[in-house]
């Protein structure tokens, strides 16, 4: 039980740290946090109570320890089911009045107060009323159950993720509530040392997940702090390199135009032909830097309210005369006006956009859509050209990696500038890749973050349609 203790309370510091302000992470460690709770006071009557009066500790201390093992016990049998419950809702949102929403956690406390109030206190055999508990207890649970079961993906390269997290969460949970409460209502008592297996099958595939695809956004933080570092290195870098080059290309332009001055007067077409070379050189390399600078530089947004839907179709619009038989849909949920810079998010777009027909050389599928969830709106571009590998998807974030060789205009700035774009508007760009399938991009805005309103028309249309 010591290993569940720590391990629960560990993954919920994680779940807990890696984004604070998310409601459904906020309950999610509360599930973990309560159910490690209960493992405390496990361990404080299996292992440290019988220790402390072996060891003839005083009564005041066993006092203590015990009262400790009550409130730990309370609060994981009276926690569990009440914190479930709420992940659930904020996992998958209940349509209902902003009012409601605010007083259901109040609402759900009621069994639990009433329990408190009316049903005998704790004791080490019967910490709760088994056979009263059980008709609140088991009904949060299963409702929770069916919920998370039943959250619809909207993009179907999210299920991963979703079934990432049944996996971990709802077999402990549902286990518990059979030892917990239905088989002590039975008087099938102190059947909790059973939970130990699964709730360690749980703790090992969420650190498979962890360390494999992510939880919870836990490793997204990873790379986006590693990904962070890495621009921040290649803007100073290319600076430096900028500013040092520059000066020196420009005194080559300066005393070439001089020697061509002077082979023209002089006519010396030899003598001329060389110079051009060595103007064309400097150009070419002031240019090339100049590329590579504005892809990497520290971006200042320019924030002005914008239509996101008409943001995107004026940017799929200069597209059109390079598609070739590339076929393009678009599935855009309208009327969602953004605080955003438009002229960084388009070329963001489009960067993204002609990577993916480079992909698909002149062939294929491009489906752009923006779609919605609670509390954010995604951008997503999915193509149908020759995907990449796990070794390649895992890379293409990182500055001057490209998968087009052979290409001397392409530095494999496009991605990582499009993502230095999301992170200034308090976003994230995730990338989805099958081999022979094609490569999806999301570009997922927080609709707090960007103050995103839907416009009054839109919004009308939409609740008469519901």
């Amino acid at each position: 039980m010591l290993f569940v203790l720590i391990a629960l309370w560990a993954i919920a510091a994680i779940i807990w740290l890696s984004d604070r302000r998310s409601a459904v992470n906020r309950w999610l460690g509360a599930v973990a946090f309560t159910g490690g709770a209960g493992a405390l006071a496990a361990v404080l009557d299996l292992q440290w109570l019988p220790a402390a009066a072996e060891a003839g500790m005083n009564e005041v201390a066993q006092q203590l320890l015990y009262r400790l093992q009550a409130v730990s016990s309370l609060v994981s049998y009276y926690g569990l089911p009440y914190s479930f419950v709420l992940f659930a809702n904020a996992y998958r949102p209940v349509r209902m009045t902003k009012r409601i929403q605010a007083l259901m956690p109040f609402l759900l406390l009621i069994p639990i107060v009433l329990c408190v109030v009316f049903t005998p206190f704790y004791t080490r055999m019967y910490p709760i009323s088994f056979q009263i508990v059980v008709w609140w207890a088991v009904p949060y649970i299963v409702y929770g159950a069916v919920q998370v079961l039943l959250k619809r993906q909207l993009q179907a390269s999210f299920s991963r993720t979703h079934w990432i997290i049944c996996s971990v969460v709802l077999p402990p949970v549902m286990f518990s509530m059979v030892m917990n409460y239905v088989f002590p209502s039975f008087g099938m008592l102190r059947m909790w040392v059973y939970n130990t297996w699964i709730v360690g099958l749980g703790v090992t595939v969420f650190v498979i997940a962890l360390f494999t695809y992510g939880f919870m956004g836990v490793r997204v933080n990873i790379d986006r702090r590693r990904y962070d570092s890495t621009l921040r290195a290649v803007t100073s870098g290319t600076a430096i390199l900028n500013h040092a080059i520059k000066n020196d290309a420009g005194k080559m332009r300066l005393f070439s135009e001089k020697m061509k001055a002077y082979a023209i007067a002089t006519d010396q077409k030899e003598l001329l032909a060389d110079i051009e070379t060595v103007l064309g050189a400097s150009r070419h390399m002031q240019e090339m830097l100049q590329r590579v600078h504005r892809r990497t530089e520290d971006l200042m947004l320019r924030v002005e309210a914008v239509d996101l839907a008409e943001i995107i179709e004026q940017t799929m619009k200069s597209y059109g005369p390079v598609l070739g038989s590339v076929t393009l849909q678009t599935s855009l949920i309208k009327g969602w006006v953004c605080r955003i810079d438009p002229a960084q998010f388009s070329e963001a777009l489009g960067n993204i956009t002609a990577n993916a027909l480079e992909a698909m050389k002149g062939e294929g599928e491009l489906l752009v859509q923006l779609s919605e969830t609670k509390r954010e709106l995604i951008v997503e571009i999915k193509d149908t050209g020759p995907g990449l590998s796990k070794s390649e998807a895992a890379k293409v974030l990182e500055p001057f990696y490209t998968t087009k060789s052979g290409s001397d205009i392409n530095f494999g700035l496009g991605l990582p500038y499009a993502y230095h774009v999301m992170r200034k508007h308090k976003g994230m760009l995730n990338l989805r890749s099958k081999p022979g399938v094609g490569t999806s991009v999301f570009l997922i805005f927080v609709k707090r973050a960007i103050q995103a309103e839907r416009s009054a028309a839109y919004a009308e249309r939409s609740n008469t349609n519901e």
